[in-house]
């Protein structure tokens, strides 16, 4: 064998699966202690009329395939369908004068529905 052949090739770095802003992260351990629950739940279902939204909850335990992603000091569990279409995602929460909410600023993201309630994603390529 030559040696190019044996040596392994460099593979580009694996964007961080989801963040948190400091915002995001202060509201989600606010929540978690209040619940008394473990864990944040993020993933993405069908629906809503531009193909998908964003799904959160809190949750005790880890299932078999989920992902777990740290940050800010909060455990964050993936939904393993989801990983494509929400990796390199941050998860910020924002306050204004009428609401308050998390947003997902989502690199996968290709359009959103009028409301904001739904979203098209399409899925991280490698």
């Amino acid at each position: 064998m030559t040696e190019a052949l044996t040596k392994t090739r460099s593979r580009r770095p694996r964007p961080k699966l989801v963040t948190l802003t400091d915002a995001a992260a202060e509201q989600v351990k606010s929540i978690l202690a209040e619940r008394d629950k473990g864990y944040l739940r993020v993933g993405v279902k069908n629906g809503g009329c531009a193909g998908m939204e964003y799904i959160m909850d809190y949750v005790p335990e880890i299932e078999k395939f989920d992902e777990v992603v740290e940050d800010n000091g909060v455990k964050i569990v993936v939904d393993a369908k989801a990983v494509l279409f929400i990796l390199g995602s941050v998860v910020d929460y924002e306050v204004d004068i009428l609401s308050s909410k998390f947003t997902f600023k989502n690199p996968n993201q290709t359009d959103a529905c009028g409301c904001g309630e739904s979203v098209t994603i399409v899925p991280a390529a490698f």
